[in-house]
């Protein structure tokens, strides 16, 4: 298994606004071309939090639990589209009232991304797709506590998680 590298991004500037394309191989090859993705939270009523596990091919921060949710607006595509097509994608779900939360560019070793941040509660049934993801899990706040002591979550999650839900 392995990314698209030839799928199409739009490039973006430190606005938001789409001012031409990029592949996904240049995004991700040390170019730091900025390119917007959506993240997706998922609680339970429980207060708990779901992770995916990111899969050992993957390019950015394999063998790492992450949000929920996450991945590439494509070239041409909304942000709403693109975090309604991802989310069926990656955990199978379709029906869920998503909240925005914020917005903010990260950067990693190997790219630059444009993150639009949404949350939302969900005690329904996820079924993470076996080609794009290891696996996911609830989390109680104990459990992830550790997770991030241990260094077994991706920066960008961590950053998010004590920034708007710790």
């Amino acid at each position: 298994m392995k990314d698209n590298d030839k799928e199409l991004l739009p490039r973006v500037d430190c606005e938001g606004n789409v001012i031409g394309s990029v592949s996904r191989g240049d995004a991700h090859g040390g170019s730091k071309i900025l390119h917007p993705v959506v993240h997706l939270h998922v609680f339970n009523t429980e207060g708990d939090i779901y992770l995916q596990f990111r899969p050992e091919w993957k390019t950015v921060q394999p063998n790492k639990w992450d949000t929920a949710c996450g991945g590439h607006v494509s070239f041409g595509e909304d942000i709403a589209t693109a975090l309604e097509r991802e989310v069926e994608e990656e955990l199978g779900i379709t029906d869920y009232s998503p909240c925005f939360v914020d917005k903010y560019i990260f950067e990693s070793e190997v790219d630059c991304e444009y993150v639009y941040v949404y949350k939302t509660v969900f005690d329904g049934i996820i079924s993470p797709d076996k080609q794009e993801l290891a696996g996911g899990k609830f989390f109680s706040k104990e459990e992830l506590a550790a997770a991030i002591a241990e260094g077994k979550v991706t920066p960008n999650f961590e950053l998010e998680y004590n920034k708007y839900f710790a």
